[in-house]
């Protein structure tokens, strides 16, 4: 691409969905949806980067069906919540933008309290999120079971584009549902769910052909994956690129490569300050705050930030594959925006640059050089507990909250 000032803010199409600039809005949970259903603050929290010039944003984590949810106030894409989710989608395409939802599935890794028996994982085990709210453990999945989750993937994926969804956004990533059959350290199957890549691969891309055949050809769908769990014995690079070019041969439109897990190694998604401290101010659980102080240092350690972090392992990805790819990570500037599209990507996903700024695609328009307010402080990641949802306690702007 040229080096143009506003590259990123020139017009592209994903799978024919006309885009009038190339910023997308990450998905984050936003917690501002009580007992699951969308609140005025969700449209609000959406809207406000509708107003200031994004592309499209992600409303994020759509849970599949109510097992997939990883609490009870998490959106899931059911019938009964028809009119409140056609609300939320088209109060914010007002603005002129698109409206991506992203599927999700937390597998074994619940402290949803609705749900009517364990959470179900490709291998049995402790359930991390739930151990201290009495949800010791996690099943196996059964071949029902894994039957099961596809057909929930494909109802979902009708339903959202029935209310009006623009595209879909699979979580493949982070340590969630199909992650956790992609990873060798918690896919201990010795079926044909299990082992090989080639087997640990079979449910996600069931998955990916499910929601294809839900939504058709011409309908955009989006991949985010984790090119590496940093764990001995699990994903790496290596294994990202041969996932990337599986979900490619099965007709994905993007893939947007991200980095860690929430089970493990949360900090390689952010890098910057630990997010311990704000997590400890929100949780009113008095053992997962004893756990927290025990074995939190370790489990989020303070990585050093530097823009584009993950740019040059995304960058490999660009060679095996032919779809679009998403950049995501560190990218904070117009100078960041122009390197990233000049290395091959189609699109930047925006999560905390866009928490500090939501007028951001407004503000390079304006001024091509513009850096981003975010310092990378990761406070932020800690409110996904807060009782105002997910923002930025330095510059968010408190009418929105």
């Amino acid at each position: 691409m040229s080096d143009s000032s506003n590259t990123a803010l020139s017009n592209a199409s994903l799978n024919g969905l006309k885009l009038k600039n190339r910023l997308i809005k990450a998905g984050t949970f936003e917690n501002r949806s009580p007992n699951g259903i969308p609140s005025q603050s969700l449209i609000d929290f959406h809207t406000q980067f509708a107003r200031g010039g994004i592309a499209m944003t992600t409303i994020g984590y759509c849970a599949v069906e109510n097992a997939g949810r990883l609490n009870a106030d998490m959106l899931t894409m059911h019938e009964d919540f028809r009119s409140e989710i056609t609300r939320l989608v088209q109060e914010v395409k007002k603005h002129d933008c698109k409206v991506a939802g992203q599927m999700g599935h937390c597998g074994a890794f619940s402290k949803n309290h609705t749900l009517k028996g364990r959470p179900k994982g490709p291998s049995g085990g402790v359930n991390l999120l739930g151990f201290a709210e009495g949800m010791w453990f996690c099943d196996t999945m059964t071949l029902s079971d894994i039957d099961h989750m596809v057909e929930a993937y494909r109802e979902a994926a009708k339903f959202m584009k029935s209310v009006g969804f623009d595209a879909l956004e699979i979580h493949f990533g982070h340590g969630y549902g199909l992650c956790q059959f992609l990873s060798p350290l918690t896919n201990r199957r010795k079926d044909n769910y299990g082992g090989s890549l080639e087997n640990r691969l079979r449910l996600p891309l069931r998955v990916l052909t499910a929601v294809r055949a839900a939504v058709g050809d011409d309908f955009p769908i989006l991949a985010k994956i984790t090119m590496s769990e940093g764990r001995r014995g699990g994903l790496h690079y290596d294994d990202s690129l041969a996932i990337c070019k599986a979900l490619d041969a099965a007709g994905i439109d993007a893939i947007i490569p991200s980095n860690g897990t929430s089970t493990m190694n949360p900090m390689l998604m952010f890098r910057g300050d630990s997010i311990l401290p704000t997590l400890l101010r929100y949780e009113r659980n008095r053992i997962m705050r004893f756990l927290l102080r025990l074995m939190g240092k370790k489990m989020f350690p303070s990585l050093p930030f530097y823009n584009m972090y993950l740019l040059e392992h995304a960058k490999r990805i660009r060679n095996v594959v032919k779809c679009k790819l998403v950049y995501i990570g560190g990218a904070t500037s117009g100078e960041n925006f122009s390197e990233i599209l000049n290395a091959g990507f189609d699109f930047i996903q925006l999560g905390r640059t866009l928490l500090a700024d939501p007028d951001l695609p407004q503000k390079l328009a304006a001024e091509p050089s513009f850096k981003s307010r975010c310092t990378h402080c990761n406070l932020c990641v800690g409110t996904i507990e807060s009782p105002q949802g997910i923002h930025c306690p330095q510059f968010t702007d408190a009418s929105v909250l």
